[in-house]
């Protein structure tokens, strides 16, 4: 039976061995739930950047861009690190590819390099992931983004959340992180969105007036894809 853990920050990744493991990168608030939903609307892939000057340089060969630093979006791009920017029509996105960097998300899909395969997981497309998880039969190691290397408790549930869809299939008892943050999901239930408001970030995120952000990206299998991040590029799984 393959196992199933979870890494709590980017920082703890030296203490896992990624190889022949599937990593499930996750940044719930918000930048794994905006990629998810910039597919879902069109974009053909996206790139994802560690640094902001890098991001901004695709600009001239045709890409939108997107970047957030500190909660904010930054100056000089096109989109921030809202799912809303891919939704409200603002900004056309369909047909167009994406560089985006962000504070924390994108810096955990590079650090996640050595796994087999890198999933991009949030709760807008959890069930899809079980799904993926379930055929490929490979250790899973849930990579959370945190908050600037700290523990943050959204990525968690989410890592509780999908090992709760997955314990028939995946060996979820030996490790402690996955014990933990299946309890913190069980106590979540069954109002997510509540139970994080007493989340850092989802006060940060009020305090930047983007609350409908944090009850948008709590919403479980609004879409059915897998993006997988691929020789540097971001795309749904065909």
């Amino acid at each position: 039976m393959p196992t199933f853990d979870i890494c709590f920050s980017p920082e703890l990744l030296p203490l896992f061995n990624l190889q022949g493991r599937v990593a499930v990168v996750v940044d719930i608030l918000r930048a794994t739930s905006s990629i998810v939903t910039a597919l879902a609307q069109g974009v053909t892939h996206m790139v994802p950047f560690s640094e902001l000057e890098a991001c901004r340089a695709l600009s001239v060969e045709g890409y939108l861009t997107a970047a957030e630093r500190d909660g904010r979006q930054a100056e000089g791009v096109d989109l921030g690190n809202s799912p809303f920017g891919y939704l409200d029509g603002v900004v056309p996105v369909h047909g167009r590819a994406v560089a985006i960097t962000t504070t924390n998300g994108t810096r955990a899909l590079h650090l996640s390099a050595d796994a087999d395969d890198i999933v991009v997981g949030a709760f807008l497309n959890i069930g899809a992931v079980a799904d993926y998880l379930r055929k490929q039969g490979k250790d899973v190691v849930v990579v959370c983004a945190g908050w600037k290397g700290n523990f943050c408790l959204e990525d968690t549930l989410f890592g509780g959340a999908l090992a709760a869809r997955l314990q028939a299939e995946f060996n979820t008892t030996d490790s402690d992180a996955t014990l933990a943050a299946l309890d913190l999901w069980q106590a979540a239930q069954p109002d997510a969105a509540s139970y994080l408001l007493k989340s850092s970030h989802v006060r940060r995120l009020n305090h930047l007036e983007a609350h409908k952000d944090m009850e948008f990206c709590m919403r479980q299998d609004e879409y059915h894809l897998v993006p997988v991040f691929r020789e540097g590029k971001i795309a749904p799984l065909v």
